[in-house]
């Protein structure tokens, strides 16, 4: 589990039983050392391909860029979407803090302004798709609470399956999440997200995982799955560079409003 965000990450599961302890720790030792091993970089950049299927079998394609920069106190993240004509420009800002709560802010270029999104809000999907703004956001090991659940297979790969519960419960939808890192290299392969009302709302599975000269992995297909409401979005990514020289200026409500 990074800070960096996995858009970081579909079949429906069985929800897991809850463990009655975390093994002294054990959960938030593999959190840690996947934190560790994926947040060592500057900033990075890419292009995306979200495919938005809805349960009754429409498709929408949006075509996206996005930046990230690690800081000392969190990260940041720029996604502007490019195409289709009629929502390009529309782009998101997001602050994500290691202690404290997230800030975002929606750009809307047919209005010509910059809406706040409140906290309360992030539930809301992100240009119609599965993604919601909370997803958005980093998750820095510092603000869950962790359970070492059990070890298991994923797609023939060795597991760990963790539990993580957001320390502060009125900054998530989310009641939960259950993750699966495989043990090789402590890679986010798959994560079901509960909501509070307890029901296994969504599935994200991370998949075409590549290795950078940097030592970061970094998957090229995400596919959220929504089990309550049927539909099903694609993140495809393409493009990934590291050390791009991006600075927290890049990152400022002023260089959103400039976003293209």
């Amino acid at each position: 589990m990074t800070r960096t965000i996995l858009l970081l990450l579909a079949v429906c599961a069985v929800p897991l039983p809850v463990a009655a302890s975390d093994d002294g720790g054990r959960g938030l030792e593999i959190a840690r050392e996947s934190e560790r091993r994926y947040d060592d970089y500057a900033d990075q950049r890419g292009e995306a391909v979200l495919t938005i299927r809805t349960a009754d079998g429409d498709e929408a394609v949006r075509r996206m860029h996005a930046r990230s920069l690690n800081t000392d106190d969190g990260s940041r993240n720029l996604t502007v979407v490019d195409a289709p004509k009629d929502v390009a420009g529309t782009a998101l800002l997001t602050h994500s803090y290691d202690e404290r709560p997230d800030e975002q802010w929606l750009l809307l270029p047919a209005l010509n302004r910059v809406k706040r999104i409140a906290a309360g809000n992030r539930s809301g999907a992100f240009m119609g798709s599965e993604f919601t703004y909370e997803d958005f956001t980093a998750q820095p090991v510092a603000k869950f609470d962790f359970r070492f659940l059990r070890e298991a297979e994923l797609d023939g790969q060795p597991c760990y399956v963790l539990e993580r519960t957001p320390k502060k419960a009125e900054n998530s939808a989310y009641a939960r999440h259950v993750a699966w890192l495989d043990r090789a290299h402590y890679r986010t392969l798959k994560v079901e997200y509960y909501n509070r009302a307890g029901q296994h709302q969504k599935t994200l599975r991370a998949t075409d995982f590549k290795a950078y000269d940097n030592g970061q992995w970094r998957p090229g297909k995400l596919t959220m799955t929504n089990h309550l409401g049927g539909g099903t979005s694609v993140l495809e990514w393409s493009g990934i560079e590291f050390g791009n020289g991006f600075t927290e200026r890049d990152f400022s409500v002023d260089a959103l409003k400039r976003a293209r």
